[in-house]
């Protein structure tokens, strides 16, 4: 093809080629699948062009720990993508980009939802702990600092490498125990100057919003679950006919309280509410705004000499929130200078400097309280009453006028390099890094006003405590990150071998510092600053500081990339740990044969370009106990905090020290990992497998248990050992048609378990963890059905009888006796009961394992097309098999008594005479624990696949761009979160099954609608 032309020609299959409307002195661009593409000047005579095989798969480089290797020769179980993996994408973070992108990397919600603040838990290969005295996370390396991940500005990431079994984590020693994620951020680049703009408009909408039932269906719903409770009705005629006059537009009169749906109390001097109110309100659709615009706009310079060159950008993301009461926004402000010097042909200084802001703010109210009170506002109250003014107790008061929360978060991160290069292949490089984190945080809660019927103002209660209530609370942390790192290597090749060998020294230190100031009683709410609260002040202040150090080698060998063998050692030094515990020693080593290397296999170079088999064992230390200080006895203390008076005032206080355990130690991660590698076709198609194992031995687990005479707990200890394995699975295509059409295909699935080996329950009570268990496992009860006539159950319950509950009839549950328990002398002690036995691993009575609520086969699917300067490709993500207990009002509706249970449509699909083939039983407030324990009916399939991604993109011809001195133009359309599918219950988002208060109680995910442009100059 002409270069900066549409003239173009194919290929005979022989090669030939001719090209009408060339000149002498014009650029011809050469490609084919699999070869590299070439430039060639024509001058004026016949061409003949040798093309070169693409040898990017096998040459490609991935970062390892401490350096790069090429793809070919790494023997570990190492992943990576690069920056398109965050192209365009309308996410907040990165940690939402990749979700779905590498097999083994696991990114899942927490507790929070999606509020704008929220984080992703990430794992690799499954949770490394059992949560109960350690934790088990990634190491997070941001170009060689550790760091977070969701402090990056996306569009700076230039790959994000993961390393997932020990031999390639072990170099990072200490905090490496399950996996490392290595992102790279981009640098200069020997070249002219280039200028990146992108930029995109965003709306988002909450999905997976419950619909909440009409006024009157909600009326009759609940009035069926009080009568079958044996209580009377809640809705009587009268206010169902208000409710239906309402809903039918008969009031019309809007000087009319019945027009707003309420009815003015005289006694009272207030509006009533629920029983005595008739509006038609849902409270969801109320609480979050719809198609929400938000903004990101990110711009890079870069270039350089071949002495010196630069990188520089800067970022701001302006998120704002779905509530519609108050308001929640997010925003982020990045910035970020590289700058890599030749100081001489030996000498290399590289310097690094990165800042990042974060302004979160929301109502103080939003908690997870309000999240669990949402649903429990009835739809028969109004949201403004007649007045004009925000209905009292529904919390719209409390969002809008009660008061914000504002976090303040700042990362400036400073690092400095030297490589020196004495003589050829010799390198050794000193390096130092600061990190400084402070974050501040102002909490209020302001005084709020009702209005009665007169319109007159009154005080409410902010959270059911005393009305007027008001305070400040002010907190400050810093954190003082830094890291050092010493490290030579040298490399040499003889006669096809090649040898590298790595060694150095790291160093880390953490210091944190926090401080907390509480007032209460403003003086005015106009300035709710803690310096005008009057009563009730309360300082508090903490300081802690966590050191660690590693020395560390490693030996690479290969011949001629056939062979290939890795050897790394650690020996790692934490200060959580005192004695002869505080250093471990951790080795491990891989191997790699590359069998398309081989003679043999010199005639299927074309077909299989890499076939590469490799395995690997290693051992890692884990120090992330919870405590900096485990080893210390710590004392409470409390000022003038005594129960009693002496003098008229109250004394000091100290309670007793607990007990330590001088024996804590590193948690020993032992894995091993098998696997192979493949190209083929021409490099079209590749992939790669693997399978491992690993175990955590000595886990910190629960203290165990002393004589109560001890007067203190104790300590916890080393006393648990959890086995994680699975396998992975990568597999990419891509091919071209024609001259124009490109096209790929790429698919990640992962499967991982954790097994139990050991834990302290000598009893193998299944109400905590037992060696054999799966972890995630639900023991439940099998459901025979839903009973349809009081004949049917009475029958069932000859041989069927619940050990719980009463009153058992129609529209109950059925629960099946499966095993009857003997005694010592083989008497039947419980025949034709259904129980859990002493709920034990061997007298589970009809209990069994039903499920387990571990996500399973994970897998991700992009394809993508070009064609001429349209770009196209869509993203699903999802997980094939979970299994998940759903339990609360969400799930249920009537549950758990009136003032807890709410009404969603789904939960009218209960057990009637007159709808025998019904979901749900038979509907009740307070009798219907009965029929919600653990069981298969109810059990729910969590799997889902979810859109994840789709885009659509054209950039625009350069004729036109160049006219505009514009390099090129990329306009797009990016869609997130467009589409899922699943069989769980349709109240719930699959990703969203967590709460504080409950499954599904929490703020909502979103679907994301972006439109953006890309201009390079």
């Amino acid at each position: 093809m002409q270069k900066n032309t549409t003239n173009g020609v194919s290929t005979g299959a022989d090669g030939a080629f001719t090209l009408p409307g060339v000149k002498n002195g014009d650029v011809l661009q050469v490609s084919f699948i699999g070869y590299v593409a070439q430039e060639v000047v024509w001058k004026g005579t016949p061409l003949e062009i040798v093309m070169v095989e693409d040898a990017q798969i096998m040459d490609e480089v991935v970062v390892v720990g401490y350096g790069v290797q090429k793809k070919t020769n790494v023997t570990g179980a190492v992943s990576m993508v690069d920056s398109k993996a965050f192209a365009s994408r309308p996410v907040q973070n990165v940690s939402q980009a990749l979700q779905g992108q590498i097999p083994g990397l696991t990114m899942s919600i927490g507790n929070s939802g999606g509020t704008l603040d929220s984080e992703m838990s990430i794992s690799i290969r499954g949770a490394g702990t059992i949560g109960s005295g350690s934790s088990g996370s990634p190491l997070v390396l941001i170009d060689g600092i550790e760091g977070n991940m969701n402090t990056v500005n996306p569009n700076d990431i230039e790959s994000v490498s993961v390393l997932k079994d020990a031999a390639s984590a072990s170099i990072y020693g200490a905090r490496a125990a399950f996996g490392v994620i290595l992102i790279t951020t981009k640098g200069g680049k020997s070249d002219k100057v280039r200028v990146n703009y992108t930029g995109n408009v965003r709306f988002s909408d909450a999905i997976q919003i419950p619909e909440m039932v009409d006024s009157y269906t909600f009326a009759s719903y609940w009035n069926v679950a009080n009568s079958n409770d044996g209580n009377g009705a809640i809705f009587n005629e009268e206010a169902l006919n208000r409710i239906k006059t309402y809903m039918s537009g008969g009031y019309t009169d809007p000087t009319k309280d019945e027009y707003y749906g309420v009815k003015a109390n005289m006694g009272s001097n207030k509006y009533d509410a629920y029983g005595n109110a008739f509006a038609n309100t849902d409270w969801f659709d109320t609480f979050y705004k719809n198609w929400v615009p938000s903004q990101e706009h990110n711009l890079s310079l870069s270039g350089g000499t071949d002495k010196v060159t630069y990188y520089v950008s800067g970022n701001f993301l302006g998120q704002n929130g779905l509530i519609a009461f108050g308001e929640d926004n997010f925003d982020r402000y990045t910035m970020t200078g590289k700058i890599s010097a030749k100081l001489a042909k030996w000498a290399t200084m590289n310097y690094t400097t990165k800042w990042t802001r974060e302004d979160y703010s929301r109502p103080t109210y939003m908690t997870g309280l309000f999240f669990h009170n949402i649903a429990r506002r009835w739809p028969t109250n109004p949201v403004y009453d007649p007045n004009g003014h925000l209905f009292p107790e529904m919390e719209t008061i409390q969002l809008q006028d009660g008061g914000k929360e504002r976090n303040q978060k700042d990362y400036y991160t400073n690092q400095m390099q030297f490589v020196f290069e004495p003589v050829k292949d010799w390198h050794i490089t000193l390096d130092g890094s600061l990190r400084h984190m402070t974050r501040a945080n102002h909490w209020e809660v302001l005084p709020i006003y009702g209005y009665y019927v007169d319109n007159t103002p009154y005080l409410l209660s902010w959270n059911g405590g005393a009305a007027g209530y008001s305070e400040v609370s002010e907190q400050r942390w810093s954190e003082d990150y830094f890291s050092t790192n010493i490290m030579t290597d040298y490399a040499k090749e003889i006669n096809g071998h090649y040898f590298k060998v790595l060694v150095g020294f790291n160093g880390e230190l953490y210091k944190n510092d926090y401080l907390r100031g509480f007032g209460e009683d403003l003086i005015t709410p106009d300035v709710p600053e803690l310096s005008i609260t009057q009563k009730n002040f309360k300082a508090s202040n903490s300081k802690s500081e966590l050191a660690l150090a590693g020395f560390f080698g490693r030996i690479n060998y290969n011949y001629k990339e056939r062979y290939m063998a890795e050897i790394n050692v650690r020996y790692d030094g934490s200060s959580r740990f005192v004695g002869d515990k505080q250093w471990g020693t951790f080795p491990s080593f891989s191997l790699g044969w590359n069998i398309a290397r081989e003679e043999f296999m010199a005639d299927y170079t074309d077909l299989v370009g890499m076939l590469k088999l490799r395995g690997s064992w290693g051992q890692l230390g884990n120090n992330t106990i919870n405590s900096y200080y485990p080893f210390y006895q710590t004392q409470s203390t409390g000022a003038l905090s005594s129960g009693w008076l002496i003098g008229g005032e109250k004394l000091n206080t100290a309670g007793l020290p607990g007990i330590v355990s001088d024996v804590l130690t590193w948690e020993t991660v032992e894995s091993w990992d098998v696997g192979f590698d493949f190209a083929m076709f021409k490099n079209r198609f590749t992939g790669a497998f693997s399978y491992y194992q690993r175990s955590t031995y000595d886990m910190v687990g629960p203290a165990p248990t002393l004589p109560s005479i001890l007067g203190t707990s104790a300590p916890a200890v080393n006393n648990c050992d959890m086995r994680s394995y699975g396998w992975e699975l990568e597999l990419a295509w891509r091919d071209k048609i024609g001259k124009d059409f490109t096209y790929g295909a790429r698919f990640t699935l992962s499967d991982n378990q954790q097994k139990i080996l050991r834990y302290p329950n000598k009893t193998g009570s299944l109400s905590q963890y037992y060696a054999g268990a799966m972890r995630g496992e639900i023991w439940g009860y099998t459901t025979a059905g839903i009973a349809q006539t009081q004949e049917e159950m009475d029958n069932h319950l000859q041989n069927n009888r619940p050990n719980w509950g009463s009153g058992w009839g129609a529209g109950d549950i059925m629960y099946k006796n499966l095993v009857d328990r003997y005694d010592e002398n083989g008497e039947v002690i419980d025949e034709g009961v259904v129980n859990n036995g002493s709920n034990t691993l061997m007298d589970h009575g009809d209990l069994r394992v039903i499920g387990n609520s571990t996500p399973r086969y994970n897998f991700g699917l992009m394809l993508d097309a070009q064609w001429k300067g349209l770009d196209f490709s869509i993203f699903f993500q999802g997980v094939m098999k979970r299994d998940y207990w759903l339990s609360g009002p969400y799930f249920w509706g009537a549950d758990g008594g009136m003032w807890q249970s709410c009404a969603f449509k789904e939960h009218l699909d209960y057990w009637s005479p007159d709808n025998r083939d019904a979901y749900y039983p038979k509907a009740y407030f307070n009798n219907g624990g009965k029929n919600k324990q653990t069981q298969t009916r109810y059990l729910q399939d969590a799997s889902y696949i979810r859109l994840k991604n789709f885009q659509i993109g054209y950039t625009l011809p350069k004729k036109w761009t160049s006219k505009a001195g514009m390099e090129s133009v990329r306009i797009y359309l990016s869609c997130d979160n467009m589409w899922t599918g699943t069989s769980l219950s349709s109240i719930f988002d699959p990703e969203l099954l967590g709460g504080d208060w409950g499954p599904g109680k929490l703020y909502p995910t979103q679907r994301t609608i972006s439109l953006g442009a890309n201009i390079n100059f």
